[in-house]
């Protein structure tokens, strides 16, 4: 379990542990299984990273529920359901050249709209391959995007680089020259599923 995630494992933790004293133990079972949901929300799972120095991996797990080509690159959009694991890794090795943070709206990451709209901070990291421009985006319930790295730092491919606090989506700005390799619908897992590659 990640260390953000502690305070909300540990402080119903406490409550069920109260509870429990007083005897109230449908209360106190209540809190037990908030505590444990937080255990398995804030959960690190080990992750194969693949190697190449020319593909792409997924920043997040969740669902490709965008794909958009225009004259700035290919995006892919993965929204994070409140089961996902909601760790952020590297989707290519590089150097954070440049960190943006914006204030902006929760309205719910299933919308499209929200990668425009909503509370974000892009990180884009570059290598002698390409560019990719690698959005955290907060959605309704969100209540904080964490970034653990800062502009100057050196990434390996999969390595891991923040978090979404609860539903969220991460979004993948990469160069026209990639091939993508997901649908929308496909399910991908962050640091695992190759997500394009260089063509």
């Amino acid at each position: 379990m990640v260390k953000e995630g502690f305070p909300f494992f540990i402080t119903p933790l406490i409550i069920a542990l109260i509870l429990g004293f007083f005897h109230l133990w449908i209360l106190a079972a209540v809190f037990v299984l908030l505590a444990a949901f937080m255990a398995y929300f804030f959960r690190d799972p080990h992750r194969t990273i693949p190697v190449g120095d020319e593909i792409v991996v997924s920043a997040a797990d969740g669902r490709v529920t965008r794909i958009d080509e225009n004259e700035k690159g290919k995006t892919v959009s993965v929204f994070l359901s409140p089961l996902d694991v909601h760790i952020n890794r590297a989707p290519i090795a590089g150097k954070i050249t440049k960190v943006d943070y914006i204030k902006g709206k929760k309205a719910p990451a299933t919308s499209d709209e929200a990668s425009f709209s909503n509370e974000r901070n892009s990180l884009t990291i570059e290598n002698d391959k390409m560019t990719v421009v690698c959005t955290q985006i907060a959605g309704i319930v969100a209540r904080r995007i964490v970034c653990w790295s800062k502009l100057g730092d050196n990434l390996e491919l999969g390595q891991k680089f923040g978090l979404i606090k609860f539903s969220s989506r991460t979004d993948l700005l990469m160069p026209n020259t990639v091939e993508i390799l997901v649908n929308i619908g496909d399910r991908v897992v962050g640091g695992e599923t190759i997500i394009a590659k260089l063509s």
